[in-house]
């Protein structure tokens, strides 16, 4: 079976194809802009789907009538960004006569890293600009075992960066930073059980930052944010008696977080698994996996029910696969 992911959820639009075993393609053309604006993101997604729709499938080396089914992220998301993915899988399906699915953006992070690197249950380390969640599989869904209670680990550290005068994206300078920070300052730690919160650590940094060297700032402002999240995904792992750690998400880039995993994960026995950064951000090769996934395992989306979901929950999905 051939597939043809469409993600779309905030600032990338993205198509993947993906067979049964492989993923042939996986193109992404982000919005550039001061955050995220939703009105002009989709404006962006919608002058660029069919040209990147086109770019996918030449370099997966295929033609449009070889797919055999058109796979969208159907949320959770930004509405507008989502409704035009949602509008460019319909378009194909109904013009060229290809069965469509409508899945979940965060369980397809999780499961294109399955496919990826074949492992069967781990414990998810879920980072990005919009959801920051730890995750495993229990009693047939994909189970919210700690979250944040405002913002992302993503969005906390673009506005961060946005205070201290560094244009998105922002990863790689921040990376530059924390590792020429020298000086922990004292910054909040707020974790509420399993669960973190963000905004506080986020306006003591921007006062700091008016008063201290940014590598400084920097440095202690995502040494806490990574401490966090970390000692959360630890507490899940000994919960579940798992012993396998999925890292993904934007930030699984960042080679601090990467490392506190990694020593985590050594000092308790279990392994750690990081996919290629090009599926771990927002991309259309992750939506193409489980579309063809799901679909393999009997779910079916009809046109009628194609209606985006933005606050659509990852605990609110029957995982029929598995």
């Amino acid at each position: 079976m051939i597939t043809l992911g469409i993600e779309s959820t905030a600032h990338t639009f993205g198509v993947g194809i993906c067979d049964n075993n492989n993923i042939l393609s996986n193109i992404v053309d982000s919005y550039g802009g001061e955050g995220i604006h939703p009105r002009l993101a989709a404006d962006h997604h919608a002058i660029v789907a069919g040209k990147t729709v086109s770019s996918a499938i030449n370099a997966a080396g295929i033609d449009i009538g070889d797919v055999d089914l058109v796979s969208f992220a159907q949320g959770p998301g930004l509405g507008p960004c989502l409704r035009v993915g949602a509008t460019t899988a319909r378009t194909l399906s109904v013009s060229r006569n290809i069965p469509i699915i409508g899945v979940n953006h965060c369980i397809a992070h999780i499961e294109v890293g399955r496919f990826l690197l074949g492992i069967k249950d781990p414990v998810t380390l879920y980072v990005s600009g919009g959801n920051t969640q730890i995750l495993a599989f229990a009693g047939g869904r994909y189970r919210v075992f700690g979250e944040t209670l405002d913002i992302g680990i993503g969005n906390m550290q673009d506005t961060y960066a946005r205070a201290i005068g560094i244009n998105f994206p922002c990863g790689k300078i921040i990376d530059d930073y924390i590792s020429k920070g020298t000086k922990y300052l004292d910054i909040p730690y707020t974790i509420k059980g399993m669960d973190f919160s963000f905004t506080g650590m986020l306006t003591e940094a921007i006062k700091y930052a008016k008063t201290h060297p940014v590598e400084d700032v920097t440095f202690s402002l995502m040494e806490t944010a990574f401490s966090i999240v970390v000692e959360a995904t630890e507490r899940a792992i000994s919960h579940t008696q798992k012993n396998e750690m999925l890292l993904v998400g934007g930030n699984a880039a960042a080679p601090r977080l990467r490392e506190m995993c990694h020593i985590m994960c050594e000092e308790r026995g279990a392994e750690v698994f990081i996919p290629p950064f090009d599926v771990c951000r927002d991309n259309g090769a992750m939506i193409a996996v489980l579309g063809m996934i799901e679909y393999g395992a009997g779910r079916r989306t009809e046109i009628s029910d194609t209606k985006v979901k933005q606050k659509w929950r990852t605990d609110e999905v029957d995982v029929i696969w598995r």
